[in-house]
């Protein structure tokens, strides 16, 4: 009876060995192929095309899937792992990204003008903070005089306390001899919600309160509590092809102790970009910006636009 259960499972091993040698030669050498470049998208249009055509080694094809899938997991898993290590490891000047952005701009409203515009931009990511670094310059210089000098810098760091709530705050500087005033400087702090956040679309809302100064080139100033509310919004329309919306309005209070969004000026910066991507590092973008004062000094427009054809560099 021994001798009889022996014989069984040995020809039980040999019809298994069989259907796994029935998969062609060809057939394997192709999938392991597939698997050994590591692309995910190669890997699944291969074990398809071997699916439909040895449907009767689906089996076999659908274990040799079921391995990699195992395989790939506890590669994201070991890959994962290592970037949490290293981002716990890093210093604060390490782990920093960045670009560089380069091109030229037409205004009109307060000036009619065409000059240069130049902003740099740095990025550090972390496990739950993240910091953003903004600089933009737009300048002109005709018949031997400053026709527009617009400076403004920022830093904004972030806490992302849960999957979609973050904390954030918020300093700025901005300079703008055309729209009447010499230096301004606001902090803020708040919360922010993200809406979505997928590679085709992102949306976030921030909001809250804040406090600027603004010194006129008059030589009057002004400080003042505020409310400030900021949309960002980006969408990947094609491979190549972005569409991004920033909108960032601030309302000042008319007193000094009180908070509300309808009293002595409100401010409105709304920036509409479509960027294509040239490279991975190199990108064109074609930018419109509407910046709206409600309470614009005597002698300026309350509506100012710009629109800038740039190129930008990622390092």
């Amino acid at each position: 009876m021994r001798f009889v259960s022996l014989i069984f499972f040995a020809l039980l091993g040999c019809t298994a060995t069989a259907a796994q040698a029935e998969l062609p030669e060809g057939a394997r050498a192709m999938i392991d192929a597939a698997i050994a470049s590591g692309d995910e998208k190669k890997v699944a249009t291969v074990i398809g095309l071997a699916r439909s055509t040895w449907p009767e080694e689906r089996s076999t094809i659908d274990a040799i899937n079921d391995q990699w899938k195992i395989t790939l997991a506890a590669r994201r898993a070991a890959e994962a792992e290592a970037e949490r290590t290293a981002l716990i490891n890093a210093d604060m000047f390490d782990r920093w990204t960045g670009e560089g952005e380069l091109g030229a701009f037409q205004s009109s409203g307060n000036t009619e003008s065409v000059g240069v515009a130049a902003a740099l931009r740095l990025d550090r990511e972390g496990i739950d903070w993240t910091h953003s670094i903004r600089l933009r310059a737009d300048y002109q210089r005709q018949n031997g005089s400053t026709s527009r000098e617009q400076f403004a810098a920022s830093y904004e760091p972030r806490w992302q306390f849960d999957e979609n709530i973050f904390a954030y705050g918020l300093a700025q500087y901005e300079r703008d001899r055309i729209q009447g005033f010499s230096s301004r400087y606001s902090v803020s702090g708040g919360l922010g919600y993200r809406i979505l956040d997928n590679p085709k679309l992102k949306l976030s809302l921030k909001a809250g309160p804040a406090y600027r100064v603004t010194d006129f080139t008059d030589g009057t100033s002004a400080d003042r509590l505020a409310g400030l509310v900021g949309i960002d919004f980006d969408w990947q329309m094609l491979d190549r092809l972005k569409l991004t919306q920033d909108v960032e309005a601030l309302a000042e209070t008319g007193g000094e102790a009180t908070l509300i969004f309808d009293g002595a000026n409100t401010t409105i910066n709304l920036v509409t970009g479509l960027d294509f991507r040239v490279s991975n590092r190199l990108r064109s973008r074609l930018s419109y910006k509407v910046e709206y004062d409600s309470n614009p000094p005597a002698g300026s427009e309350g509506t100012d636009t710009l629109t800038r054809a740039t190129l930008i560099y990622g390092f």
